[in-house]
């Protein structure tokens, strides 16, 4: 089965390591890009700083790794934006995207905000889907997107920007870790997020994603679907562990990312096992019914 097209192939997307330091994206949104680049977080970790315009104030969305320079980078747009921070919002538990949350909180006096409790920590505050945060002068409202991660979380601005973490990413497509990712509820918030029809998509990696938002997100699910069905048709033709078919699967993509796809297909598997469609003999070993 053929791979969809990724509407994002004809879009004129900054090339890989071409993202600026900081970018002003909307009047409500500063994003400042981390420097821990590598395969799997592609440029780097985006942190967003989020706030009205005017009203000194704004919330940090995934601090990312506890760097000085990163720091000084958050610190700068902030002072830009002529705000103070209140608050430290978190996607998930990560440590690219939540090792600064804790840090960062103290040093800005400021509560952290996640829906695990050990990434908000003892005096931080928990998330709970679908409630509405009145924070920098704007709305934020909490969009469970669990897959991924069980613990992920997305924020649609009142722009109708959602900040997806990596849920969706600015390029290529996201993992769906194992044995704690799910891909039955990763798909149901893909089109969760679908249906709030976002004007934009911020993603926790890569560029943002302003131009389809809605093709993306497709695309994300025709991929899944396809990914599912190269591994039963490679299944079928006699591959029978876990890294026969990462191999079969994955063979176009960068060998370093193959553990990441590991994941993605023991979660996969572990989804058609449910459906009856696949027998799983042991941790790595797989037949088709």
């Amino acid at each position: 089965m053929a791979l969809p097209l990724d509407p994002r192939g004809s879009w004129a997307l900054p090339a890989p390591g071409a993202l600026p330091r900081t970018a002003d994206l909307e009047p409500l949104v500063t994003r400042v890009l981390a420097p821990n680049p590598s395969p799997m977080t592609l440029d780097g970790t985006n942190t967003y700083v989020v706030g009205a315009p005017g009203s000194g104030q704004a919330v940090v969305v995934d601090p990312g790794p506890d760097e000085p320079d990163h720091l000084a980078a958050v610190e700068a747009a902030l002072a830009a934006r002529d705000a103070g921070c209140v608050a430290v919002l978190v996607t998930h538990h990560h440590g690219d995207h939540a090792d600064a949350a804790l840090p960062w909180g103290h040093r800005f006096g400021v509560p952290v905000a996640a829906a695990a409790p050990d990434v908000a920590g003892s005096g931080g505050r928990l998330l709970a889907a679908g409630e509405r945060l009145q924070l920098a002068g704007t709305p934020i409202d909490v969009v469970p997107t669990p897959g991924h991660t069980a613990d992920h979380l997305a924020f649609r601005l009142e722009s109708g920007a959602v900040l997806v973490g990596d849920h969706v990413l600015g390029r290529g497509t996201s993992v769906v870790t194992h044995p704690e990712g799910d891909v039955v509820a990763y798909l149901e918030s893909l089109r969760r997020v679908h249906a709030l029809g976002p004007s934009a998509l911020y993603c926790g990696h890569g560029p943002e994603l302003t131009e389809d938002p809605g093709a993306v997100l497709d695309y994300y699910l025709a991929h899944r679907a396809a990914r599912e069905q190269e591994l039963l048709d490679a299944l079928v033709a006699g591959a029978g562990t876990v890294d026969e078919l990462v191999a079969v699967v994955y063979a176009a993509v960068p060998r370093a990312v193959w553990p990441a796809a590991a994941q993605s297909t023991r979660a996969t598997l572990t989804k058609l096992a449910a459906e009856g469609r696949v027998e799983l003999l042991d941790d790595s070993r797989v037949r088709p019914v």
